[in-house]
């Protein structure tokens, strides 16, 4: 048996400028950090044949053909597997359509198991990309790079996408003790929403690959508000990142009429009066998660609770996808 998991990730700064609709003319760079929320993977040798999945439903087929999970058929595919026998089961501490970029998570930690079930390691960026191949080529999926490569690597970490496709990954340059006080400084809040990635992001795809004028500026400037948020937690100075957080949300709702609604917007404006410097919703957009950035829990702890939203505490995670067990 093999058990594999990889950890959720939430976005710090660029967003959106990892989809290649933008990147592929114009360069990405976004800033996002591994959390200890997990997405985790067991693979195993079943006693007869056949392919045997356990997740939110269950599936007993023959072939690879016949799986109805997308990206498990493809990863089976990919790896090649002449005569099915094979038991895959998934669990995952956070559902799914929250914005933690879940799917980039659970396809890193399915193809590390399945490697692993081969005795084959793989690097973390060998990992993402070939996570990238099955969701965004094989699948269409318009979706970015960055959920699968900040899955494989882990770390509070700069992603880098040229033009060519190739993605650059490098940890920010902080000390130990910036990185707890940023941890600690970030408080995460579920706003009881879900949504697919795939039908906000979609919108944002089709408006930039049109050279849509009001979309490409908007990318633009968010790219720079990425860059820019990297030299403020660079330089030491975490209140300036956290007023960054709050230009980008402000960018980011412009994208799309799907980017929020008045009860999220109504809890951020709550938000920013009990001692939020800024923040936004993780991920697409849409719902999921809103992340704050303070310097003073109690209050913001206090209205969120009030508001109903549940606090969910995290730690930056530094392993990426690994290996549990096998």
């Amino acid at each position: 048996m093999i058990i594999t998991r990889s950890p959720l990730r939430i976005t710090l700064g660029g967003g959106g400028t990892d989809l290649r609709s933008y990147y592929k003319d114009h360069g990405g760079v976004l800033i996002a950090a591994a959390i200890d929320k997990y997405v985790y993977v067991t693979v195993m040798r079943p006693f007869v044949e056949g392919i045997f999945l356990k997740y939110s439903k269950l599936e007993h087929v023959e072939k690879a053909d016949e799986v109805q999970h997308p990206i498990i058929r493809e990863a089976i595919r990919m790896l090649g597997f002449r005569t099915p026998q094979v038991e895959i089961t998934t669990l995952a501490d956070i559902p799914a359509g929250t914005g933690l970029g879940s799917s980039g998570s659970f396809t890193t930690a399915l193809l590390k198991a399945l490697y692993a079930h081969r005795r084959r390691l793989l690097h973390p960026t060998e990992l993402a990309e070939l996570a990238c191949e099955i969701e965004i080529d094989r699948l269409g999926e318009p979706i970015g790079k960055q959920d699968p490569y900040i899955a494989a690597c882990g770390g509070v970490t700069c992603l880098t996408f040229n033009q060519d496709g190739k993605v650059e990954a490098c940890p920010l340059k902080i000390g130990m003790d910036r990185l707890f006080d940023l941890e600690e400084n970030l408080l995460l809040f579920f706003t009881g929403f879900s949504r697919s990635a795939s039908a906000v992001l979609g919108d944002q795809k089709t408006r930039t690959e049109w050279a849509d004028e009001e979309m490409l500026q908007n990318l633009h400037y968010v790219k720079e508000l990425g860059l820019r948020s990297r030299r403020a937690l660079e330089d030491g100075k975490p209140a300036l990142f956290g007023e960054l957080m709050h230009e980008h949300w402000e960018h980011k709702k412009r994208r799309s009429p799907g980017m929020s609604n008045p009860q999220i917007d109504e809890w951020y404006e709550l938000a920013r009066k009990h001692g939020a410097v800024g923040g936004k919703l993780v991920g697409a957009g849409g719902g999921g998660f809103l992340l704050f950035y303070t310097e003073d829990h109690a209050p913001l702890r206090a209205a969120m609770r009030k508001a109903g939203l549940e606090e969910v505490r995290f730690r930056f995670d530094f392993e990426g996808t690994k290996v549990l067990f096998g």
